[in-house]
């Protein structure tokens, strides 16, 4: 799970207020400041891909669902037809990462469908997505410093 870019922010206010112990100074509020960093370069990673990331998801999403629906809806009940069928009005985090969800969800069933009948084809183009998804999702994490 990648956290969204209000999850993270939310994070970094709580460590930020928290009151530290007395006891915690020297090496602890140092590890504590290069955290915050941490989060702080991750939200603007996420800040700057985040919106673009999930809209490409949804739309490769939907269109993999749409491919699929000619062979797999009646058995889906209709699921993905329906969901081929709508577009991303709302581009605020939480809209987006609504439509996600239940985006994944009927994805889900549909590779659950296509492992029932034994569909390697259909198999290897959801496997296929989870990768390029996984790939539009990445973060680059700071490695250590030059020196």
């Amino acid at each position: 799970m990648t956290p969204s870019l209000p999850t993270i922010l939310m994070g970094q206010v709580i460590s930020l207020s928290a009151p530290a112990p007395p006891e915690a100074s020297g090496d602890y509020a140092v590890s504590r400041g290069g955290m915050v960093a941490m989060l702080l370069m991750l939200s603007a990673q996420e800040a700057e891909r985040g919106p673009a990331a999930r809209a490409w998801e949804n739309g490769a999403l939907r269109a993999l669902l749409a491919e699929a629906a000619g062979g797999y809806d009646e058995a889906l009940g209709g699921a993905l037809s329906a969901a081929a069928g709508v577009t991303d009005g709302d581009c605020g985090w939480s809209a987006l990462d609504a439509a996600n969800a239940d985006l994944r969800r009927r994805l889900i069933a549909l590779h659950e469908a296509a492992e029932a009948r034994h569909d390697a084809g259909l198999q290897r183009r959801i496997l296929d997505l989870y990768v390029e998804m996984a790939k539009a999702r990445h973060v680059d994490l700071p490695g250590p410093a030059a020196g």
